[in-house]
């Protein structure tokens, strides 16, 4: 039996939702033979995504255990790409990684999920990838003999923006053999350097080593319990089928639906999901898809970081000086407060305007040079960039909210030195979190951006951007701040400064000057919204007439993590940026998601 009784393969498999399949007539043997498979050679063209998931009539196959050097391969695309080679490296190539697996009650587990796979060894053109290997499935077809079917979601990522691609790979095994790896790229969140978007597909020649099985039973029950620490799941039409009729109407909007990847919200804990909609048709793991969420880090690392170790250490870490764990800096930034630098307000930065009557928060945004220090791999490098191009402002810290990526990369390598000054030189912040903070809401895996160093050194991780999430990852996450702080009896961040955090208290205006005032920001100067330690506040009306200001995660590309005084969050991921001049991404409809989860549950 697994946990409360119930069955562990229920349990499983319940866990690792698989889509229905929608309109096929043919079984997975039909759409992709065993002959296809097994002849080798390149993939003519993607297929439907239902291939690589067990539909109606497939059976349970033998258990698997192995490692799969996986050997680079060549990615065909649609359309073409236009910047397909980004430092060398060549987005138009899969990696090379061996990725181990095991199966558990016909879940194919990878050793390495939720982890960010570097590509193995020396190719002529190294990929620009590298691969987050999540839950599949094993199955049996009655037509494909004595083979099985494997299948698992695999995203495409790398260390240098935060690109994701949600893909799909299958294979078939028997007795010690395999055949080739079939994968394609079906959907994706918002490109930057590598462009436009595109879907892509390939096969690539596998080779299968045999794995410890003395560490399985221990695995086993790791994963097991793993996917029992996810919250409870369904899909979107049990939450419509007991919703007052027309309640949800326009959730996800005014974003239109063809830049929708995934879309989500949560009630009384339950993980309401829809289907993530592809060209093949719906992506048929959703909870197990991870997405670039671009500046969502920012609502993530440093309000977790700063509001665990205010807990741990006391309120004064706020106060701290980001130029006093730094190096290279400015002499201004030895005023700038920790929470300074997580408002955008650190009174530095020193591209476009002075003009703060009204303040525009993204006035000079990507001034500077801003992707010779977004690329640049280092720190030493980043800080040069910085030094280089950026000057400080006329105003002092913490009067005027400028949107700047850079102050949220000092203020993660400043809190990590802070960390190390009161824990040893081996304290790493994100380590900290995830052992302190994301292990005990129950996430196990946090892949994320680091820089790159020298001889291989651990770099710093993103503050600004970087992290890779799940749906169940980012509820997790705002039910923490929702909870203030509290999990399972235990106080993981300071009550008091998430209560601030969930009301507004001590945010800026993003049209205001807070260096002419003092107390909150009037009416007029918060109509355009707010921001404080990695939040937007989202002015919002509700029909009580009440104003209200909703903190709100969110990511380029129209990703975006709404927490609503009823205790719901509505999770938006999308992919609604380095799109063509003009390309319009919203229509005129106006806060659609917001009005839907008041009309669901009245504030």
């Amino acid at each position: 039996m697994g946990f409360h009784g119930i069955p562990r393969s229920a349990l499983l498999t319940a866990a690792v939702a698989v889509a229905p399949a929608t309109g096929l007539a043919a079984t997975v043997a039909d759409r992709l033979p065993v002959e296809v498979l097994l002849a080798g050679g390149k993939a003519a063209e993607a297929v439907a995504n239902a291939v690589f998931a067990p539909g109606p009539g497939a059976t349970a196959a033998p258990d698997f255990s192995g490692v799969l050097q996986i050997a680079q391969a060549s990615i065909s695309t649609d359309p073409v790409l236009v910047t397909p080679v980004v430092g060398g490296r060549d987005a138009r190539l899969f990696p090379a990684v061996s990725l181990e697996f095991f199966t558990v009650d016909g879940v194919l587990v990878p050793v390495q999920r939720g982890e960010l796979v570097r590509e193995t060894g020396r190719a002529p053109v190294p990929s620009y990838w590298q691969v987050i290997p999540q839950f599949g499935r094993v199955w049996h077809e009655s037509r494909d003999g004595a083979w099985s079917r494997a299948a698992f979601p695999v995203m495409l990522v790398n260390d240098t923006e935060n690109h994701a691609h949600q893909g799909l790979a299958t294979f078939l095994y028997k007795d010690g053999a395999v055949s080739q790896l079939r994968f394609q790229l079906v959907q994706q969140t918002a490109p930057y350097l590598v462009r436009p978007h595109f879907v892509g597909w390939g096969s690539a020649e596998l080779k299968l080593l045999a794995a410890p099985p003395e560490a399985l039973p221990a695995r086993r029950a790791e994963a097991t319990a793993e996917l029992a620490e996810r919250l409870p799941a369904r899909p979107w039409a049990d939450l419509v089928a007991g919703a007052p009729a027309g309640a949800l109407d326009g959730f996800g909007g005014p974003l239109y639906p063809r830049w929708m990847v995934e879309a989500a919200l949560v009630r009384d804990g339950t993980l309401y999901y829809q289907d993530a909609p592809t060209p093949f048709g719906p992506y048929p793991y959703p909870l197990e898809m991870r997405f670039g969420v671009r500046s969502i880090m920012k609502s993530v690392a440093a309000p977790l970081a700063l509001l665990h170790l205010a807990e741990v250490y006391g309120p004064y870490v706020l106060d701290l000086k980001v130029g006093d764990y730094v190096d290279g800096l400015d002499p201004k930034y030895k005023q700038v407060r920790f929470i300074d630098a997580a408002s955008m307000a650190s009174g530095f930065g020193g591209t476009g305007s002075v003009k703060t009557h009204p303040n525009d928060i993204y006035d000079g945004y990507l001034g500077g040079d801003y992707d010779a220090w977004y690329t640049a791999p280092s720190h030493a490098d980043k800080v040069a960039e910085i030094a280089r191009h950026l000057r400080p402002y006329p105003w002092q810290p913490g009067t005027v909210v400028r949107y700047r990526d850079q102050d949220f990369y000092l203020l993660g390598v400043a809190v990590d030195g802070f960390l190390k000054s009161v824990r040893g030189p081996d304290a790493d912040v994100w380590e900290m979190l995830q052992q302190e903070v994301l292990r005990p809401i129950g996430i196990r895996h946090a892949p994320a951006v680091r820089t790159r160093e020298p001889g291989g050194r651990r770099g710093y991780v993103w503050f600004n951007a970087g992290f890779y999430p799940s749906l169940d990852d980012l509820a997790k996450i705002a039910l923490l701040y929702q909870r203030r702080g509290e999990h399972a009896g235990r106080q993981l961040l300071h009550r008091g400064l998430t209560e601030d955090l969930l009301n507004a208290r001590g945010a800026l205006a993003k049209a205001g000057d807070a260096s002419e005032r003092t107390g909150p920001p009037a009416p007029a100067e918060a109509a355009g919204g707010l921001y404080r330690l990695g939040f937007h506040y989202t002015p919002y009306l509700d029909a009580g007439q009440r104003q209200r200001y909703l903190p709100t995660m969110s990511g380029s590309g129209e990703n975006e993590v709404i927490l609503y005084p009823n205790g719901l969050v509505s999770i938006r991921t999308a992919k609604a940026a380095g799109l063509p001049d003009g390309e319009k991404v919203s229509s005129d409809a106006g806060p659609q998601t917001i009005r839907a989860v008041e009309r669901l549950a009245p504030f």
